[in-house]
Formats: C-alpha cells, structure tokens, sequence
C-alpha cells in the first residue's frame, strides 16, 4: 500500500477545508492481552466503512505508550466521515475510530477521541486543526515560511539543551512548513530538507526507525525536486548521505552507505572552492568513508576518509563552532587506521585531535559526551598497544564522565556502555583487580540489553561481553562463564556477514574461548573448534592487517595444546612456523609481544621435552627471558611468564644437559613468581608449589623450603576467597584439594623435625570454609573496648558476609543467561564486602596488641588454649609418610609420634574395604529393619558372614586391628596410656581424634582386636572424641561462656514418615525413652514428633534450650554443604538456616540420622559434613554417626546416651 500524504482537493470544491495535523495515539496500557508490548505501526483511513480508497500513515513510537503520524489528513467540504484503523507491527488490527467531520470545530484548534482497543486498553486519539479555508496561496506562503523559521529555532534549541519537547515541536513546526506548500513551490525542497534533518536528528536519539526512514524520504524527495545546477542541490545530497549514513550505522545494510557516498560526493563535486558549505561537505563525506571502512576493511575507504576530513579542517577558520566537531570526526578516523594498520603516529594524531575537539567544547554542549566517549576510546587503543597504564586511567575517567553527561534512553548510550566495559576489561588484564571485571560484565550487559536486535552493532557487543566473561574465568574457574563467553561469542559470529571486516575478530576470540574451556575440561572438541575457527580468522585476516600478530599467536597457543595431548610432532612444528611469523609482523613496542614470546618460547620448551635437542631448550630459555624482561614489573600476566622461564631452566636440569646453575635459576624464578605481589593467586601457587616441591627434593634442608611451603599455604585463603559464595569456595578448594598440599606440607615440616610448624600449617590449609565462618562470628570484646566503632563495622560486614555466602544464589551453567545477568549486581555488592572486610582488619592489625586480630592461630597459641579433659591427637597422612602430632597441656610445642608401619596406601585400602562392607550389608540409610512387629527383634540384616582373612578375620575386624596395631596403639603406649588398669573403676582418660585426609573416613575410636584371645581396642583405655581442627577445640576453650539459665535443657524430635524417605518408626520409642529419662532426672525437656512440628517451631526450640536431639532422616549435599538438611514431616531444615539462626545457647546436638559426620572423599579435609556445621553454628559438642545406621541400633545408642542428658546438663 503506497504511503500518501497529500489529498487532492476536487475541483469546484468549496466551504469547509482543513488540515487534522500532529495526529497522536496514546494508550494507558501499552501490553496486549498476553503482556507483550503493543507496538502500533500503521493509520488507515478511508471516507468509506468498507475501507475503500485507504489512505496508508505510518506511525512513529515516539515514547512507551505514544506514537505520532507522520503526515496530515486533508479534510475537504464533501468529507462527511473518517474511519480509522489501527494496525500492529504483525498486521493485526488493533483499534477501529470513526470521526464524525461533519461535528468537528476546528476553530477549537485541537480535538480528541478515546475508544477501546484489543485487550480493552484505552486507546486516545487527539490533533490539531490547521484551518485553511480561506487562506489565500500567497498567505499559505508566508506561515509556511513561519512555521520554517520557528521549526529551525526548535532544533537550534534542542541542539544546544537536549530537551525533547523542543524536538517535538520543531519536528510538528517544519511538518506544517511542508504541508502547506504546494508542489513545485522553490521553497519545498529547503522545508523537505529541513524535515529530513529534525527526523534525522530524532532518530540519532531514540532509534526509532520509522524517524530514519521519513527522513531519508524528505531528504530524496527534496533532492528530486531540485533541478541540475541549482544552487542548493550540493546542500540537499550532502543532508540525504547524512541520513543514509546514520541508517546504515544501525541496520548495516550495505547499500545505504554506497548511497551515502554517492549523494555526498556528488555534493562536494557540485560546490566550488571557497564555498561557505564545503568543508561541511567534506566532513560528512569523510565520516561516511570511515563508516564503510569499518564494514568492508577496504583501506583505501579510510584513505578517502582522513583526506576529505583533513581538507575540511584545512578549509575551516580556527573561531568556527564547527571545528571541535571536525577535529572529533578527524580523530576518530585516525584511530580506525590505527587499529587497522597499527601506525603509531595515528593514534597519537587521533588523541591530540580529539584533545583539542573536547578542551574547545564548552560544559553543558549536547555533544560533550560523544567528543569524549571517543577521546576515551583512542586512549583505550594506545593502551592496548603500549601497556602505559596513565593511557588506560584516562580512558576510563573520559568514558565515565561522558556516561555521566548523558541521558538514559539516548541512542548513543549502548555504544558508551560498551566501550568503557572495554577499558575496564583491559586494566583487568594488566592489573588483575577483580571489580575491573565485575564491572565490565555489568557494564557491557547493559550495552547489549539496550542494543535492539536488528542494531549493527550487537555482534560486537555480545563478542566484547563474551570475552569479558571469558576473562573472568581464566580467574576464577566458573564454568558457566565460559559457556557463556562461547554462547554469545557464537551467536556475534553467526550475526555477522561473510564479508564483513569484524568477523575475523569475532571468530579468534570465539576460537580464545574454545581453548580456555578446553584448558578446564580436557574436551579434545573445544580444541578442535578452537583451531577451526582461528584458522577462518586467520585465513580472513589481510596480510597487512594490525590485528594478524594476535590471530596467528592465539592459532599457534592452540596447535601447541593440541600438540601436548595428540603427540603430533606436526602440530608442533607449525605452531612454532605461526608464532614466528607473528614475532616478525608485531611492531617492536606493542604490549602484546611479552605474551606472543612467552607462548613462542614454550613452542620450543614442548618440542625440546619430546625430542631432546639442545637448541630447542636453549632457544626457549633465550625467547622468555625476553619476554620477562619486557613485562612492566607488577603485570598480572608476568608471574605466569616466570614460571615458563623457571620451567625452561628445570627441563634443561632434568636433561642430560642440564648443571647445577640451571636449578639455581628456575628456583629463583619460581620464588619470584610465587612471591609475586601481582598476578592471580592461582598462578602463583602453582608457582608456590614447584618451588616446594623442587626445594623438597633437590635441598630438602635448604630453609627456604618453610618459606616456600607458607608462601603456598598463605595463597590458597585468596583463591578460595570470602567474595565468593561457600560453594564456589568449596568448587575452588576441590581443584587443590586432591594435591593434599597442607599434608604434603606437613609431612615436609615432619621431616625437618618442626612439628610446631606442622601443627600450624594443618591448621591454616584444612577445613577453610568453616574457619572462615568462625572468624566472622569471632567475639569481639577486646577489640571494642579499644575501638567500638571499628569494631561495630567489622561485625556488621562480617554478617552481611555471612548472608552473602550463604544465600546469594550461585550462578552455574544451566541457568538462563537473562538471570546469570540479573544476579551479577549481587555478586558485585559481594565483592565489595569482601574488600571492606579486609581493609577492617588491616586497620584493626595497625592497632598495637592486634596484629594478629583474626589471623590463623601460632602454635604457641594453640598449646596455651587446649582443653583440661585430655590430649589433642593430630594425625597427619602423606605419600611421604604419617605422624602424630599430640598437644598436651604444659608442653611447648607439639609431641611428634612418627608412624612408620601406617601409609596412605593402607588409608586408602582400609577405606576401600569398609566401603565395600557397607554396600554389601546395605548401611546406606537408616530405615526400619524387616521386622513382623516393632516389639520384635530386627531380621539378620547386615550381619550376614563375610570372607575370612588369613587369621580367620573378617575384612572389618581386619581394618579394625590394622588402625589399632598401625596407628592407635603406637600412640596410646607413647603417651603411656596402655598401662591403664583396666579393672580399675577410675574414669578414663579423654582425647581428641584430629584426622587428615583419608583417616578422616575410618573409625580410629573403634579400633582395637575383637577376635582371639589377645582382645584389646581403644575402648579399654581411652574415651575418644573428634574435631575437625584443633582450633575448633581452643576457640571453645578460649571463648568459654556461661548459658543462660533458663535455657538449659533438651528438645527431642522424632520424625518417622518423612515425605520421600523410608520409614524409621524406631525413631518414636528411642525419643520417648530418652525424654522419660530425662524427665525422671528432673532436666528441662520437650518434645515435638511428626506432624505436631513446622520447621520454624524447631529453630525456634533450637534457640530456647541447649541441647537437641534430632531423631529423623538426614540428606548430606555435598555440592552444596548449606543445603545439607534435616528431613521432617513438614519441610526440611537446612544447616545454611541453622547457621543463620542465633543459637547463643547451643551446647550438645545428638544427631540420631545417618552419615552425619561422614564428609566428602575430593574434600576430606574440610570436614563437608552435618556434624561440622552445627559445630559451626555454636554447638560445643556433637554426636553423629559416620556411616549409616539401622533403626534398632539407634535406640540402643540413643537410650545409653540419655544418661549423659540426665547427668550432664
């Protein structure tokens, strides 16, 4: 249907005729039926309710809920009706509006008209009259001309203040400028071109299409109406490229900047030299050359474009308004060479252009903003070049401020959002700051929601968000970054045309984050993908471009890794021809080359280790020294370099070229990466532990090998930091965990005779997280009585660290990107908590008397605050060997009971054979044993007979005297506890089990010999208990506190038909017999069973008495150890609530469920169990179980400690 915006008047036509103008359709409700936004696009009007001869008017969505015509409806005197109909975007008709003419008062000047649309939203429509009856034509003229005039000032005022209103009107002025003058009047084409500037003007600062397109259709229009050699033709092609060129700057569509070009240089061709507009001319014409330049990559369209602008600056007096904005455009051409051709004198001409541009633009000009987005952005690309970080700081302070000066909904908003995300991402890169990239992430997400979906530019936001999350994983881990990086960097790709200059770019980082996932995973796919993609990038690179040396060193990075898992000397070979091909193009002073060296370098390291010849090794050793030596001291990449040099010279070591200086050299610069102050913390424990590790075994006396070992230790509480929720810490400990490097380090001090620092380092590197919790609920009296405020601000950022932790959700891989987005604001405020949090406690350690406040406790310490009821017995297990370690009260330092006969070979054996017992015996959950009735006893469940060993053992007896012969009772008889009498009545002594590693799973208080005539176990001599860290037991000791009164006493539950679990109907008469007997003692007691009990109500019991005795169905989560829970009738109760809750009365927690205390084998040294968690949340003393245990026994165990409620509370 052909848009129309004239009626003919019939001739002899007389009496009423008028023009409806500044037709507006506004609605209350803006979503359709099902809630998505109603988009009107389209005005039919007819004379005629069949819709005959219609009149087609598009509809502009000038804001939510309104949407302007463009165009007028000619009202003539044989006009009785007007049927209006409003159509959506999808064709559907929306609303139906007859206007009766015959009633309308145009001397009103305005009407109205409200009616229901779809969805029985009000939709109103109002205009204007513009009464031309009896106006004469040369009347018509003359306010066409004013409304001309007046139109112009609206704009001039809009360009100098942005308000809208202004637009508005000016747009509605020049409207009637062009309505009321005829055909082939000469004054048409100016009012036309004017028209098309202000649609043009709207369109740059809503984005509105349908704006773009009135314009382009005024500014042709104009243009065809003005004959050859017309003076003003120059000025009306160059006002239509400039329309051309800002639709093509949001559609991409490739003919319209063709067209651009084509109408402006047909304008400058037709202006003469000395003419006023010819610099304009040129400006535009230039800008429209770079636009087509960054779509095609065809240098000689960025020729083209710094010629025509630097004539135009050439040709415009110094006191011209318009000279910022040519220096602007100028500049911003400059760095487009740059960034193709990586000339330095370019983007030091562009930054000292757009300098000038901004200092000669006053405060408060609509176009400050933009002059200094760019300025920032060439800042940002010297950066990437020279590494200087003043370039980087000066680009984000220019990109902040110009963000600042904007207002949100401004067209240009998304593209500044994008490249100040850009600078943040990059001082990431060099400095390694963490909120640099929770800020780009945040940042450049909003750039892409704001981007609409048809918009040019949105592949290059979702690859420039991609790389940025991919960032963040090299730091982190997170897998669900990476996937997301590959998602959108995928979909930027998948937008892009085959031809289009961007793509190589979009496809190496694409191929970037291929590889590091491939890094995480192992998936031999990634890697494939990684090198296809980068050879397309690559192949689609032109030889001469700036941006060919990272292409090539990303594809060399990959055939490398694809060499070390294949053993395709192949790969090798060609990932070294790539890299030096890359070598010899990057320019000299480009801040990428340290990186591009190193990974050359180990192209050679890697073929040396396969092939043995020297000069490969040697060549390395030469090619990252350079690259070390060219790194800006404090870098984040420059420890990871380090550790390729140190590897370099430990290959050469370990070879038969090797000779002592060579170790000398790699130690020196692993300690130098290890101890680096920048860098991530991942890197440098790595670098750590090859120091240790090859101090250990070259120089195990050497006494740097403390050094190296604490330095290790002190970096795994920053990966796995308080920024990030308790399961990210446990996903990051998990990574090191299995390298045991707290034990190993432990096993080193064993050696050396230093069992203080043994004791020490278990401490610091085992059970983390819960350490972690228990220094943010540290009391803190003594600090308050000497600053309250700080210490009021430690202990409210340590519960809002605590709230985080525990609660924020976890972004992961399967969520939806749309809500990983949503949640990265939380993460961000995480973050920042934990930066608050350690500068409180770098205040409170400048206070004299606190410079340990919170730090892991010293040996000496922990000797002076250990319980009076007995030993402390620290087992520590290594493939280097196994030793006890006992505090004993009045001793200085820790007894060392080596353990020989005991290995972790024999851990893991023991471990593997009561593991297979438990599932032949199915102890997996507690649950009611087969049973005709509950008074009966239980059928032979589990007790069935198992294999006998060579002195006729079962395999449990058989793990039971191993643990007793091997470990225990060497440590019992050196502590001279065997010599017990055992007829004696005296109580026994009492020690603290404290298990590394694979011990932490086997029943050291069980151990003993249950068969034959020589019987003995733990039982006779001792009484044992377990912590899972010394400190827990010194914290209690040293925060000893009186309860409240009214609070001591015992809350029972039993919860026999939990929803989804067995029945353990045993549960209700081991309760009963524990409260009657309590009861008969005269203790405090209550009990709730089954349905009578919410969730809620037992927290709230928890609070109010004591001590607990929970008897129910337990679910270990150990993903996610705040949501492991106990399971009732009525909800579950999750240790992250009981943790949460305010349990100042918590003394002793019986968990008569299964598995309570059994932790997780990749993390057994963290304790991921129930029974540390209520330890955790204030308990003093915990029984649980570490397996599974059967209805029957339960109660038995139950009902014997009942004597300790009734006897202890």
């Amino acid at each position: 249907m052909e848009q129309q915006h004239v009626l003919v008047v019939p001739e002899g036509a007389s009496g009423r005729h008028f023009l409806i103008t500044n037709i507006i359709f506004e609605c209350n409700d803006s979503l359709k039926v099902d809630r998505t936004p109603l988009s009107l696009t389209e005005l039919l009007v007819s004379k005629t309710p069949c819709l005959e001869e219609v009149k087609s008017f598009t509809l502009a969505n000038a804001s939510p809920g309104r949407w302007e015509v463009s165009g007028y409806i000619e009202i003539t005197a044989e006009t009785d009706t007007l049927y209006c109909v409003i159509k959506s975007d999808e064709g559907e008709d929306i609303a139906f509006i007859c206007l009766d003419v015959q009633g309308m008062r145009p001397e009103s000047g305005h009407g109205q008209i409200t009616e229901t649309c779809n969805g029985n939203a009000q939709l109103t429509m109002s205009w204007k009259y513009l009464d031309i009856s009896s106006i004469r034509k040369e009347v018509l003229s003359v306010v066409a001309a004013q409304y001309n005039h007046l139109g112009i000032e609206r704009m001039q005022n809009f360009e100098q203040t942005s308000d809208f209103p202004d637009l508005t009107e000016g747009i509605a002025m020049l409207q009637n400028a062009v309505y009321l003058t005829p055909e082939g009047h000469p004054d048409l084409p100016t009012y036309l071109t004017n028209l098309g500037r202000s649609f043009t003007c709207r369109f740059e600062h809503t984005g509105e299409l349908s704006d773009s397109a009135e314009a382009i259709s005024a500014g042709q229009r104009a243009v065809d109406l003005t004959p050859e050699g017309h003076a003003d033709l120059p000025r009306y092609l160059n006002t239509l490229g400039n329309s051309l060129t800002n639709r093509f700057e949001h559609t991409g569509e490739i003919s319209d900047i063709v067209d651009a070009i084509s109408a402006q240089q047909k304008a400058v061709d037709l202006t003469p030299e000395g003419h006023t507009g010819l610099p304009g001319y040129l400006a535009n014409l230039g800008i429209s050359f770079m636009r087509r330049f960054e779509r095609t990559g065809e240098l000689s369209d960025i020729a083209d474009a710094i010629s025509a602008q630097q004539k135009a600056m050439n040709l415009t007096p110094h006191d011209r308004a318009d000279l910022p904005s040519r220096l602007n455009n100028l500049g911003s051409s400059f760095t487009r060479r740059f960034e193709r051709t990586g000339e330095f004198s370019d983007i030091a001409d562009a930054i000292s252009a757009q300098k000038k541009a901004v200092e000669l633009t006053p405060e408060g000009h609509a176009d400050l903003p933009s002059r200094l987005h760019n300025l920032g952005y060439s800042f940002m690309r010297r950066f990437e070049r020279t590494g200087e970080p003043s370039d980087i700081s000066d680009a984000i302070s220019a990109q902040q401020k110009a963000l600042d000066l904007i207002p949100e909904g401004d067209t240009n908003r998304p593209a500044q959002l994008n490249n100040l995300a850009m600078s943040f991402s990059l001082r990431f890169q060099r400095t390694g700051e963490l909120s640099d990239i929770a800020d780009a992430i945040s940042v450049q997400q909003k750039a892409v929601d704001l981007t609409p979906e048809d918009h040019a530019d949105l592949p290059a936001r979702l690859n420039n968000l991609g790389t940025s999350l991919r960032f963040r994983f090299q730091r982190t881990g997170e897998l669900s970054d990476i996937a997301d990086a590959i998602l959108l960097q995928q979909k930027a790709v998948d937008l892009t045309p085959e031809d289009h200059a961007g793509l190589p770019g979009f496809l190496n980082n694409l191929g970037g984050s291929f590889y590091c996932r491939f890094e995480c995973t192992g998936a031999l796919s990634d890697l494939a993908d990684a090198i296809s993609v980068q050879q397309k990038g690559v192949d689609l690179t032109p030889e001469d471009h700036a941006s060919l040396p990272a292409q090539l060193h990303n594809l060399g990075l990959s055939l490398n890794r694809r060499f070390q898992h294949t053993g395709y000397l192949s790969d090798c070979d060609v990932a070294i021809s790539v890299l030096r091909e890359a070598v010899y193009i990057i320019p000299e002073d480009h801040a990428d080359l340290p990186d591009l060296l190193d990974n050359f370098g180990d192209s050679f390291r890697y073929r040396f280790k396969r092939t043995g010849e020297l000069p490969d090794i040697v060549t390395a050793m030469v090619v990252h020294q350079k690259a070390v030596d060219i790194t800006p001291h404090g870098h984040s990449y420059l420890p990871a370099k380090l550790i390729n040099l140190a590897a370099s010279f430990y290959d050469r070591f370990t070879s038969e070229f090797g000779n002592s200086e060579d170790l000398v050299k790699a130690l020196s610069h692993y300690k130098a990466a290890a101890i680096s102050i920048s860098g991530p913390p991942k890197t440098r424990l790595d670098a750590a532990k090859c120091w240790a590790r090859i101090l250990t075994l070259h120089h195990p006396q050497s006494p740097e090998v403390v050094l190296s070992f604490q330095t290790a230790l002190n970096l795994i509480t920053l990966i796995a930091g308080l920024e990030r929720t308790v399961r990210g810490r446990y996903a990051q400990l998990e990574s090191i965990s299995s390298l045991g490097l707290a034990l190993e380090a432990a096993a080193v001090a064993c050696a050396l005779d230093r069992a203080d620092k043994a004791l020490e380092w278990l401490e610091q590197g085992r059970c983390l997280v819960w350490s972690q919790l228990n220094a943010l609920r540290t009391p803190l009296d003594v600090l308050r009585s000497h600053d309250k405020k700080l210490a009021d601000g430690i202990a409210y950022i340590a519960k809002q660290l605590e709230t985080a932790g525990s609660s924020r959700v976890q972004i992961h891989a399967s969520m939806p990107l749309s809500e990983k987005m949503s949640l990265e604001g939380e993460a961000r405020a995480h973050l920042d908590l934990a930066r608050q949090w350690d500068n409180l406690l770098r205040t409170a350690r400048a206070i004299p008397g606190f410079e340990s406040f919170l730090m892991p406790s010293s040996c000496s310490r922990l000797m002076q605050q250990l319980p009076e009821s007995g030993p402390v017995i620290v087992i520590n297990i290594h493939e280097r060997r196994c030793d006890a370690l006992v505090l004993l009260g009045g001793l200085e330092q820790p007894l060392h009971i080596p353990l020989p006969s005991f290995s972790i070979e024999k851990a893991s054996e023991y471990r593997t054979i009561l593991n297979s017992q438990l599932r032949t015996r199915n102890l997996r959950v507690r649950e009611a044993e087969r049973i005709s009735s509950i008074d009966m006893e239980p059928s032979v469940r589990g007790i069935r007979s198992a294999p006998k060993g060579k002195r006729g053992e079962g395999p449990v007896h058989r793990v039971l005297r191993g643990l007793w012969e091997e470990v225990v009772k060497p440590i019992l008889n050196t502590l001279g506890f065997l010599s017990v009498d055992q007829a004696s009545e005296n109580v026994l002594p009492r020690v603290w089990w404290c298990p590394t590693g694979p011990l932490s799973f086997l029943p050291l208080h069980a151990a003993g010999i249950y068969q034959g005539s020589n019987r003995e176990s733990v039982f006779d001599y001792v009484v044992s208990s377990y912590t899972p860290t010394v400190t827990a037991i010194t914290d209690r000791v040293k925060n000893r506190q009186s309860f409240d009164a009214t609070a001591s006493g015992l809350f029972l539950t039993s919860q026999p038909n939990a929803p989804g679990a067995s029945p353990i109907p045993g549960t209700m008469k081991e309760v009963q017999a524990v409260f009657s007997r309590a009861k008969e003692s005269g203790v405090r007691v209550h009990k709730l069973e089954g349905d009578a009990m919410t969730v809620g109500e037992c927290l709230e019991h928890m609070q109010n008495f004591s001590s607990i005795h929970l008897a129910c169905h337990a679910s270990q989560n150990t993903a996610e150890p705040l949501q492991s829970r106990f399971l009732f009738h009525e909800g579950s109760l999750e240790l992250g609530t009981i943790l949460q809750s305010n349990l100042k009365n918590a003394d002793l927690a019986f968990l008569s469920a299964c598995q309570t205390s059994t932790g997780q084998e990749k993390l057994s040294d963290e304790a991921v169990h129930l029974a540390a968690g209520m330890l955790a949340a204030g308990y003093r003393r915990v029984v649980a179980t570490m397996w599974s245990i059967g209805d029957k026994p339960a109660q038995e165990v139950a009902t014997t400690q009942s004597k300790v409620f009734a006897n202890g509370l």
